[in-house]
This record gives structure tokens, C-alpha cells and sequence, in this order.
């Protein structure tokens, strides 16, 4: 028996669930047999019915990760244990995994103290105590080993994939100009340098339009600030997969100005609606998108500023990158990535 620690599904959804739930759906098609195991806080009802995960134990969060879950494994002959979501009960040994990035050691501001100090006791240990670790990225795969000391044969790269829904569109735009940023608003992210080098720009014809969530532990009151100082910036806040890909259809161009990321999802997703790209030139992105994205400096506001410009004045740059995207996004799927699992762990059950 193979069991899935799904907890993902009592979160809300970033990076980090969307891969949990995305890669379970694709394993679920390709072996029946797993069993996706929760806490009974469900909130994706929908995706829980799809995997025909079982509600065990009272708890809820860690407690429940650390203490129900290993007791009722060890109660059904302590099964292969899959986690995709970062954290894994420590204390049971027949497990695997996935740790997608180390964000709260490299930008440690982006996290509240509590968040930071938790992560810091728990992630070596689940390194440590697991038989492999799977991660998203070359990158981050490079930098767990440098940071924990762990020999690259105990990991490997599943990487994400842009989901099924993200698809182009079958009509022409609507009239509305805006450039789309797609993100949680954290330090890592770099949306204080985006806001500095929209306002650079001299065109007045275009919105910026922000996407995904502002934690009070997390964001700073500068960035708040920034996006209330401009008319032409607007914030959405969270919003449905459905309004995202009519957002992603209709932007002039999507900008991802990361400092840091692990893998990077948003790309992918605006380059399978037809969204040219435009993102940062450091970290897994490169790996990510290869050739089909206009890189700039995230730490350099006037390169983002004329970049952002370039592509918006020329329409020939941006019909390639168009056409590049829809190569790019070839490379990844959640089919390929749940067989690459299943082949992984053949060997530990």
C-alpha cells in the first residue's frame, strides 16, 4: 500500500497545494490503489471526493501530521508514506518527502518569527529521517544539498506543471490594458521593485494588476503603501482558477519579478493562456522557462522598467514569445511528473 499524506487539502491554495493536488489527481489516475489519507478540515470537498481521501483523527494541522497520522500508519503495517507538501510527520521512517524550496532560510522576512524558527527545527530533520526527497527544481535540488549536506542520489526533481484549465482562448481580447503579476505578496517576491519600475514608465494606458494574497505577518506596510499610491494599480486579492484564466487571457504581458523561487508556476499557467512572459533571470526561472521569457535583473528597477516597455511597444517580440510559451510548456505535465514518482519509488515499497 502506498499512502499520500494529503493535508493540502485542509490549505488554501499556493505553489505549494496546487503541486499537491495537481501530482495526486495524476497518481490517482495512474494507480487506483493509493490511499490519500486527511484531517477532516477539508476545504477542497471537490478535490477530496476526485482522490476518495479518508478523514482519520481529531487534530488538525502539524499536531495531526505529527501524531494521528503516524499512529494510524503504524496500525495498517506502516505503509510507504508520500508527503508533497513540505512538511512530513519526523518520526516515522518509511516515508518520502518533498521539500520545494528553502524560501524561509533566503528571505527569512517573508515569514514571521514563529513560522521561520518551526521550519528551521523541522525541515532537517524531515531530510534527515526520509528515505528520498523529491523537489521541484535543479535549483532547488542544488541548494537542499548544499544547505543540509545531503547527497544528490537522495534526491530527485518531480517538477510542477501548468494545470488543464489553463488553456487559450478561442475569442479575440477584451479592450482592457493591464500587465498581470500573479503571486502571494511576500518579500521574495519582489512586488516593491515591480511597483517602482511601473511607475518608471512613461505609457499611461496601462494598469498593473496584482493577484494572490497579503498575509499581515508577511507583508511590509511599504508595499501596501506603493499599491495605494497609484490609481493605476490595482489588487484583486485571491481569486477564483476561472477568473485567473480570463486574467491571464486578456494581459498585455504577465511579469514575474521573483528574487527567489523554487519552481514557479504563474509562468507556465500565463504561457499556456497566451500570456507572454516577462519574469527574472535568477534562481529556477531560467531552468523553468527557458528561451520563451524576456529576462531582466530583479534587483535592477530600470531593467524591469525597460523590458516591461519593450514588449508592450513591440508587437513582433510579443507574438514570439507567445508562440515560444506554447513550446515551452510542452517540457512539463502533471502526468509525466506522477510517472516519474511511481517509477522512483518502486524500489521502497
Amino acid at each position: 500500500m502506498i499512502v499520500i499524506n494529503a493535508r493540502f487539502l485542509t490549505q488554501p491554495i499556493t505553489g505549494v497545494q496546487r503541486y499537491g493536488i495537481e501530482l495526486s489527481l495524476a497518481l490517482k489516475k495512474q494507480n487506483a490503489e493509493i490511499v490519500f489519507v486527511t484531517p477532516n478540515n477539508i476545504i477542497h470537498h471537490d478535490i477530496a471526493l476526485r482522490l476518495n481521501a479518508i478523514t482519520i483523527g481529531k487534530l488538525k494541522g502539524h499536531a495531526w501530521e505529527q501524531l494521528e497520522l503516524p499512529q494510524f500508519l503504524k496500525k495498517n503495517n506502516s505503509p510507504l508514506l508520500i508527503n508533497l507538501a513540505n512538511t512530513a510527520p519526523v518520526f516515522y521512517k518509511n516515508k518520502i518527502s518533498t521539500i520545494h524550496d528553502i524560501a524561509f532560510e533566503k528571505f527569512p522576512l517573508s515569514f514571521s518569527w514563529k513560522f521561520r524558527q518551526f521550519y528551521k527545527f523541522l525541515i532537517p530533520r524531515i531530510v534527515s529521517s526520509s528515505k528520498k526527497i523529491f523537489t521541484v527544481s535543479e535549483f532547488s535540488k542544488n541548494e537542499l544539498c548544499s544547505l543540509y549536506s545531503t547527497p544528490k542520489s537522495k534526491l530527485e526533481v518531480i517538477p510542477n506543471a501548468s494545470s488543464s484549465i489553463f488553456t487559450r482562448s478561442t475569442t479575440n481580447k477584451t479592450q482592457a490594458k493591464y500587465i498581470l503579476a500573479v503571486s502571494s505578496l511576500t518579500q521574495q517576491k519582489n512586488f516593491v521593485g515591480l511597483i517602482d519600475a511601473f511607475n518608471m514608465l512613461n505609457d499611461q494606458q496601462h494598469e498593473l494588476l496584482l493577484v494572490g494574497s497579503i498575509n499581515r505577518n508577511f507583508a511590509t506596510q511599504t508595499l501596501i503603501d506603493k499599491i495605494d499610491s497609484n490609481p493605476r494599480i490595482k489588487f484583486a486579492g485571491r481569486v477564483s482558477d476561472s477568473a485567473l484564466v480570463d486574467l491571464y487571457r486578456n494581459a498585455e504581458a504577465f511579469i514575474h519579478p521573483s528574487f527567489y523561487e523554487g519552481f514557479g508556476i504563474p509562468p507556465l499557467e500565463a504561457q499556456a493562456c497566451g500570456c507572454p512572459v516577462i519574469c527574472s533571470n535568477i534562481a529556477s526561472l531560467p531552468e523553468v522557462c527557458g528561451d520563451s521569457a524576456l529576462y531582466f535583473d530583479p534587483y535592477n528597477t530600470v531593467d524591469i522598467a525597460s523590458k516591461i516597455d519593450n514588449l508592450l511597444v513591440d508587437s513582433n517580440l510579443s507574438q514570439s514569445l507567445v508562440k515560444k510559451g506554447y513550446e515551452n510548456i510542452k517540457r512539463f505535465s502533471w502526468d509525466s511528473s506522477a510517472t516519474k514518482l511511481l517509477v522512483s519509488i518502486k524500489d521502497l515499497q
